[in-house]
C-alpha cells in the first residue's frame, strides 16, 4: 500500500491537532480506549464537544496548555493508502521543529484561521514548505463555522495567499485551498453542507487522489553504499554485493554505474531483495547491487550512473536551519553527515541571514542563534559527492553534528 507523509502547519490555535483528531476519528481510526479517554476529558473541561486535539497532543505541557509543542507523527490508513502525519508545532520558537517535520514529507497542510486570516506565521509555514520543496501543499482554511461559512471570507483570504504564492521561487509546487471545520468536521473527510458554494473535493477526498509519484520529488538515481556484504559460505564463496537504498531515480541490470571516489566504472550485474533478484530497482528501494568488475567499494562511497555524476568538492554554500543554543559562527567545526557519509567541517562564511517570513535578509549577521536560517559556506576536509538540494531532495541535503556534545545542531539544504 502506497505511504503518503504529511506535514501540517499552522499558527497557535489555529487547530492542527484539532484536525488531525478529526481525520483520524472520522476514519474510524482512533482505538475505543482513546476515543473513551477523550470523551471523558472533553466532559471534565467542561466542553459539550469531543476535544479531539488530545489524539494527537501527547506530552503533558501540551494537554495544560493546549498547544503543540514536539513533533508528533500519527498514522493512519484508509483502504486506498496508508499516511503518516507531522503534527508539528506553530510557534516562532519552534521553527526547528517545522523544518524535522517537513523534511521527509511529499505533501503539507498549512492551516489557516478563517477569523485571522494570513498572518505572519502563515508567511513562515509558507517559505519552509517553499525551501523544502513540497510539492503539493494544502491550504485549509479552519474554523468556517466561527465566520458563518462565509464564501466571502474564504475567497479574501485565498486572494490574500495567493500574494504571498508570488514571492516563491518552487514553480513545481501545487496550492489547494479547502474550506474546513475540523471542530464541526465540514469538508475535513465528509462533504459539508454548510458550503453549498464550494464545489472542490474535501481535505482527504484530495489527499486520497493524489498520485506518489507526482509529488515525489524524482531526481537522479544515487545508490550509498552502507554495508559490504560478504557471506563467505560454501554457496556464496565469491559473493560480494554491496547493500544500500536507491534514490531519486531507478537502477536497472546492465547500467553502466561509476563508483566514488574512486570513479571506477562498472556495470550492474545483479539487483537483490533478500534471497530474490529483480531487473529494475526502484527508488526508495532497499537492494543489494552486485558488479561485473571486482572493484573497492565501502560504506560511505556511492554508485551513479555513468553519464550523470554528481558534484565532487570539498567545499560547499548551503542554507542552514540552526537548531542548537550555541551560536554557529564562521570558524566553527562540526562533523557534516551526508546520507551515511561523515566528513569534518569548518564554518567558512555566514553570507546572509534570510528572514523566513519574506521579509528580507540581513547581510550583517556573522553568527547565527536557534532556529535562525541563513546562507552559509563550509570547508570540509574529504570530498563529497552532493547535487543541489533543488535538484535532489536526499543528495542535497545533510545535517550537522557537534563534535564535543555529539548532538544534531543543523540541517542543511545545498545550494
Amino acid at each position: 500500500m502506497e505511504v503518503l507523509k504529511i506535514a501540517t502547519a499552522g499558527s497557535v490555535d489555529d487547530g492542527k491537532s484539532t484536525l488531525i483528531g478529526r481525520i483520524l476519528y472520522d476514519t474510524k481510526s482512533l482505538t475505543s480506549d482513546k476515543l473513551e479517554a477523550i470523551e471523558r476529558t472533553s466532559k471534565q473541561k467542561g466542553y459539550d464537544y469531543l476535544d479531539f486535539s488530545l489524539a494527537t497532543d501527547g506530552l503533558v505541557a501540551e494537554r495544560e496548555q493546549g498547544i503543540t509543542i514536539d513533533v508528533a507523527h500519527i498514522y493512519f490508513s484508509t483502504a486506498k493508502k496508508s499516511y503518516i502525519i507531522a503534527d508539528t508545532p506553530g510557534h516562532v520558537e519552534y521553527t526547528r521543529n517545522m523544518v524535522t517535520g517537513a523534511s521527509t514529507s511529499q505533501a503539507a497542510i498549512i492551516l489557516i484561521d478563517a477569523r485571522k486570516g494570513v498572518i505572519e506565521q502563515t508567511n513562515r509555514h509558507f517559505f519552509i514548505n517553499n525551501l523544502l520543496r513540497i510539492k503539493e501543499v494544502v491550504v485549509a482554511i479552519n474554523k468556517m463555522d466561527l465566520v458563518d461559512f462565509s464564501e466571502e471570507r474564504y475567497n479574501e483570504i485565498k486572494a490574500d495567499f495567493e500574494k504571498l504564492m508570488e514571492k516563491r521561487d518552487y514553480a513545481d509546487q501545487k496550492i489547494t485551498f479547502v474550506p474546513v471545520s475540523a471542530l464541526k468536521g465540514d469538508n475535513v473527510v465528509n462533504k459539508s453542507e454548510n458550503t453549498p458554494w464550494y464545489k472542490g473535493e474535501t481535505l482527504l477526498e484530495h489527499l486520497e487522489g493524489l498520485d506518489l509519484a507526482a509529488v515525489s520529488n524524482v531526481g537522479t538515481p544515487r545508490f550509498p553504499v552502507q554495508y559490504v556484504i560478504r557471506p563467505k559460505t560454501e554457496e556464496h564463496h565469491d559473493f560480494r554485493g554491496f547493500a544500500g537504498k536507491v534514490y531519486g531515480g531507478e537502477l536497472s541490470v546492465g547500467d553502466e554505474v561509476v563508483a566514488l571516489p574512486s570513479q571506477t566504472r562498472s556495470k550492474i550485474k545483479d539487483i537483490y531483495v533478500y534471497d530474490k533478484k529483480y531487473k529494475t530497482a526502484s527508488r526508495r528501494s532497499s537492494v543489494t547491487i552486485t558488479l561485473e568488475d571486482e572493484i573497492n567499494l565501502s560504506r560511505g562511497d556511492m554508485l551513479v550512473k555513468a553519464n550523470d555524476l554528481p558534484t565532487i568538492e570539498k567545499q560547499f554554500t548551503a542554507t542552514i536551519s540552526w537548531m542548537d543554543s550555541k551560536p554557529l559562527a564562521a570558524g566553527n567545526k562540526y562533523v557534516v553527515q551526508h546520507g551515511v557519509n561523515k566528513v569534518l567541517a569548518k564554518v567558512d562564511q555566514v553570507h546572509h541571514k534570510i528572514a523566513p517570513d519574506y521579509s528580507g535578509i540581513d547581510t550583517q549577521a556573522k553568527a547565527l542563534g536557534m532556529n535562525d536560517i541563513a546562507e552559509v559556506s563550509f570547508r570540509l576536509n574529504k570530498p563529497i559527492f552532493y547535487d543541489k538540494f533543488k535538484n535532489h531532495r536526499t543528495n542535497g541535503s545533510f545535517i550537522l553534528i557537534d563534535t564535543q556534545s555529539n548532538n544534531t545542531v543543523g540541517a542543511g539544504f545545498i545550494s
